[in-house]
């Protein structure tokens, strides 16, 4: 603890009274020079001018948070990480003074590759669209982040991108990695609780944070994090906040309606679309750009509903999960995009034929759980009485149920969005299933 305590000047600036600023609820975040220098760069002035929640306003008008905020929380939470483990001798015997301040400097900049309503982007995985740890590398290889890491901080920009993004090789990196993701982690802690503020939810704010930070320790195989049994009950509270959290705010079905209508407009979209200076973009300037390349074409109607001076968010029609009609749950969950635009325009044709009037290919937005899945949560819990590791899903059964089960089952559903205009003739329907069954028959 010695050697990070007084060497590393932003764990040492937890205990200083100057230098600070503050987040909500009430953070205080140490601000030396050289992560000032940081934060100055036009690459992270950026992030404030991208919302960490993108479309969830439009469900929870308060959650205007940005993507500079929440970094400067993460920076905030991984402080308080390195200032316990300083105390596990097996970290300290593992890990430096410059190992902290590389994973200090990656946690601040860890979303510095975001772009504007990312995750929506990259949930439909289109050939050209790179992940976001990815395009961060422009950012972070040249420029002045660049220079600031290797003149303030000691730092080769390399090495943070290989933290951030590489395939670790050894102990050491596997364990810092584990810090910034992993089923504990900086971010997650940080999101979980901001997200909610903001929001003005509670769900994710009903975990032991500060239990669950005294209680970090090193895992049995010394490369990655674990928790003492001191933690368990704080950890099972943070998967419960983690489930709620998708159910009620990230996965509620009408953010998800906006993500669809938002998802469509940019498949129609991205082939005219220079992706590069798009994402590299400030929120509304990104809208502006796309409204621009959408013209008078359907895209432009999916974007108005979103941004324009009316909300006109599309409607309900039905929706599958695990345990409602799995067999078509099935049949339409991890599809990739393209097969999904295509079987809303053969839904669209079945239903323009059976109503014997045009319902336009995008009015009919299907909305399903991405390809790729959430990561599984699941840790090791030392037990110091008896010497041992047991994993928190084989000693909880909160954890077993909610995260060692397929997570994306349970609370991301199937659903099937339509324009308002038709939604009531469409409910009409009869046989709805079964028009769907024809239409993914059909594509």
């Amino acid at each position: 603890m010695g050697d990070l305590l007084t060497s590393v000047p932003e764990i040492a600036g937890l205990l200083a009274p100057e230098g600070m600023i503050r987040l909500p609820p009430g953070i205080d975040v140490p601000i030396t020079p050289r992560v000032r220098a940081l934060v100055d760069t036009p690459e992270f002035r950026r992030l404030a001018k991208i919302s960490q929640l993108g479309l969830v306003s439009l469900v929870y008008p308060a959650a205007r948070h940005t993507r500079y905020e929440h970094s400067l929380g993460v920076y905030r939470v991984a402080l308080g990480f390195l200032s316990r483990l300083g105390a596990d001798e097996r970290f300290a015997a593992l890990v430096g003074p410059a190992d902290a301040e590389l994973l200090l400097a990656a946690a601040l900049l860890h979303d510095l590759g975001h772009w504007p309503f990312c995750h929506p982007i990259e949930d439909i995985r289109l050939p050209k669209t790179p992940e976001h740890e990815h395009f961060a590398n422009s950012f972070l290889l040249e420029g002045e982040v660049a220079d600031t890491l290797r003149d303030d901080w000691g730092v080769n920009p390399r090495d943070l991108v290989t933290l951030l993004s590489g395939k670790p090789t050894d102990r050491k990196s596997r364990l810092l990695q584990t810090i910034l993701s992993g089923p504990i982690d900086v971010d997650k802690i940080d999101y979980l609780m901001r997200d909610s503020l903001h929001a003005g939810v509670p769900y994710g704010r009903n975990f032991d944070e500060a239990r669950l930070v005294m209680s970090l320790c090193v895992n049995q195989a010394g490369d990655g994090i674990a928790i003492t049994e001191k933690g368990k009950t704080a950890a099972e509270m943070m998967v419960f906040a983690r489930y709620v959290m998708f159910s009620e705010v990230y996965w509620h079905h009408t953010v998800r309606s906006a993500t669809a209508m938002l998802q469509r407009a940019f498949y129609l979209l991205h082939k005219g679309l220079d992706l590069d200076a798009l994402f590299r973009m400030s929120e509304q300037t990104m809208i502006d750009a796309m409204t621009t390349a959408a013209g008078d074409g359907p895209a432009a109607e999916l974007l108005d509903g979103l941004f324009g001076p009316t909300r006109v968010l599309y409607k309900r029609l039905a929706q599958y999960s695990l345990f409602e009609q799995p067999e078509l749950y099935g049949r339409l969950a991890r599809k990739p995009y393209p097969w999904l635009a295509r079987c809303a325009e053969q839904f669209a044709s079945v239903a323009s034929t059976r109503l014997g009037r045009i319902v336009a290919p995008h009015e009919v937005l299907f909305d399903s759980p991405p390809v790729e899945l959430e990561v599984e949560f699941d840790i090791d819990v030392y037990y110091p009485k008896e010497r041992c590791y047991r994993r928190l899903g084989e000693v909880s059964p909160v954890v077993r149920t909610l995260a060692r089960e397929q997570f994306d089952d349970y609370v991301k559903r199937v659903r099937l969005f339509v324009h308002p205009r038709v939604a009531e003739d469409l409910r009409r329907l009869k046989n709805l299933p079964d028009l769907l069954a024809e239409a993914i028959d059909r594509t």
